[in-house]
C-alpha cells in the first residue's frame, strides 16, 4: 500500500486509498464477497484490451468519435450516470478496487465515489496496463510493460460476460 506522497499528482485520491494490481488481486482472492473490482474503462478498451476476470465494467467515460487536437487524442465525455450505477451494484460498505489502463481515471472513478459515501475505495496506481517504460535502452520503451494487471501475474482474459460488461439498455 501506498503513501500519497509516492503516488504522482494525476493518480491522487481524496481518499488516499491506494493499491497495485497485485496488491489488489491479492485482496480479492482474500475476500471475493466483500472486496469487488471495478473496471472504469471505456467498454472498447474492457472487451478489446482486456480485463480482470471477475471486473464488472462501469466506464468512467466514453469515447468519442470527435478529435481533440490540442491533446492529440479522442474527445472523452463523461458517463452521467457512473455513479447511479456504482450505487446499484455496490454497497457503501464494500471494498471498491478501481482499475483503468494506469491508474489516473480510477482516481477521478474514486474521487466521484467518494463524493456519494463510498469511503472504501481504492485507486489501483497501476491500472490494467501498468505505467510506459521510460528507459530508452529497453526493448519495452514507450510500452505499458512496467506493472499493471497484465504484467503482475494475476488472471485476465479477453472474454465478456455481458453481466459484466457495460450496455446501456
Amino acid at each position: 500500500m501506498f503513501e500519497s506522497k509516492d503516488i504522482p499528482e494525476g493518480k491522487r485520491t481524496k481518499l488516499d486509498l491506494y493499491v497495485t494490481a497485485k496488491e489488489a488481486y491479492e485482496m480479492w482472492k482474500a475476500d471475493p464477497l466483500k472486496v469487488k473490482i471495478l473496471d472504469v474503462r471505456t467498454p472498447e478498451e474492457y472487451e478489446f484490451v482486456g480485463h480482470p476476470e471477475m471486473a464488472l465494467n462501469i466506464p468512467l467515460l466514453f469515447m468519442t468519435h470527435q478529435w481533440d487536437s490540442s491533446k492529440n487524442q479522442r474527445v472523452f465525455v463523461p458517463n452521467s450516470n457512473f455513479t447511479t450505477a456504482v450505487k446499484s451494484h455496490y454497497s457503501s460498505a464494500d471494498i471498491i478496487l478501481a482499475t483503468c489502463r494506469s491508474g489516473g481515471r480510477s482516481a477521478a472513478a474514486v474521487n466521484a465515489m467518494t463524493a456519494h459515501g463510498f469511503n472504501n475505495a481504492y485507486s489501483i496506481v497501476d491500472g490494467m496496463e501498468g505505467d510506459l517504460d521510460k528507459d530508452p535502452t529497453s526493448p519495452h520503451y514507450g510500452k505499458r510493460s512496467k506493472n499493471g494487471w497484465k504484467n503482475s501475474g494475476a488472471p485476465w482474459t479477453y472474454e465478456v460476460r455481458k453481466e459484466l460488461l457495460w450496455i446501456k439498455e
